[in-house]
């Protein structure tokens, strides 16, 4: 029996501590443990890595604490456009959506686009008719707001106007989830869904629903799911990037994920990190932000969960 892994994130656009209080950065990590609680209980139970991803994702796709589902960024017109992607590193299966508007858990569609559909990617109003076709939920626009990214949405507004845009942090920018697992089998998945950026342009599509980019997984070799701006994830290629560095260089998890995240996207000045697992079961979780919500769990079930740089054990 191969040794299984799980890592989570939940985006490097972190608050800074004194953004919250205490009850609710409690609150996030709580919600990041329930993610890591339900995609363990799939692989204790020697399921599939690719089902571990997706339960992940679903529980922080719900929690109005992260960029995706339920508390997604708004774009420049106030509206949700919703990504997600999830891949199988045993076929390489993909499949994604983009730019969505009423998928309750954009995740389950990307599963669904995955085992039903010919295509890997589905786009806009497309995408909500081929959720709600296959019986999935789909809500009307408020079901995804929060107070804070009304708050947020305003705030970017005013950096452009005044010409303060890089001046803004990373918790008002943007933020993204995602999952990536080994199973017992010795098989790899990743999966990433996200609100994209806060007041981007109507119709952008970052690097989450694109494989290869913000969302990558080849069994041998490694599963990546990224957070940050997207349009350098996809310029980098950075999914695929780790896992060649990996699979022709020799080198491990650890140092691939940093290289990219460190050093190629360094020049770039811009909020990134993310989350890989090695085909021997080792993780990764770089970034180069303040603070990214992350988590992992052991293989004998011990649970830790950070958003800054203090780790916390986390009691199921």
């Amino acid at each position: 029996m191969t040794n299984f892994a799980l890592a989570i994130h939940g985006g490097c656009g972190v608050m800074a501590k004194l953004d919250l209080t205490d009850e609710e950065w409690k609150a996030a990590r709580r919600d990041l443990g329930r993610a890591l609680e339900a995609g363990y209980a799939v692989l204790k139970a020697g399921g599939k890595a690719i089902d571990a991803v997706q339960a992940a994702v679903v529980v922080m796709e719900d929690s109005p604490h992260f960029n995706a589902g339920h508390g997604a960024a708004m774009n420049e017109n106030g509206i949700h456009e919703l990504d997600a992607s999830i891949m199988d590193g045993t076929t390489l299966a993909a499949g994604a959506v983009c730019a969505a508007q009423h998928i309750r858990n954009p995740i389950k569609a990307a599963r669904a686009v995955l085992e039903h559909n010919d295509a890997v990617l589905l786009a806009g109003a497309a995408a909500d008719r081929f959720a709600e076709a296959k019986g999935l939920a789909v809500e009307e626009q408020s079901y995804f707001t929060t107070e804070r990214r009304k708050q947020a949405l305003a705030s970017m507004k005013a950096h452009a106007e005044a010409g303060t845009l890089a001046a803004a942090r990373e918790s008002e920018k943007h933020g993204t989830v995602g999952a990536v697992a080994l199973d017992q089998h010795g098989h790899l998945a990743a999966a990433t869904s996200t609100g994209g950026y806060t007041n981007k342009p109507d119709g952008r599509v970052g690097d989450s629903p694109i494989i290869g980019a913000g969302t990558y997984a080849r069994d041998g070799v490694c599963a990546v799911s990224g957070t940050g701006k997207g349009e350098f994830f996809i310029r980098h290629v950075v999914g695929h990037e780790i896992a060649a560095r990996i699979a022709y260089l020799g080198e491990d998890v650890k140092a691939a994920a940093t290289k990219v995240i460190m050093e190629d996207l360094k020049p770039h000045n811009i909020g990134a990190g993310l989350v890989a697992v090695g085909a021997d079961g080792s993780v990764a979780a770089p970034y180069n932000t303040d603070g990214m919500f992350r988590g992992w769990v052991t293989n004998d079930g011990e649970f830790f969960v950070a958003s800054h740089d203090e780790v916390f054990r986390y009691e199921p």
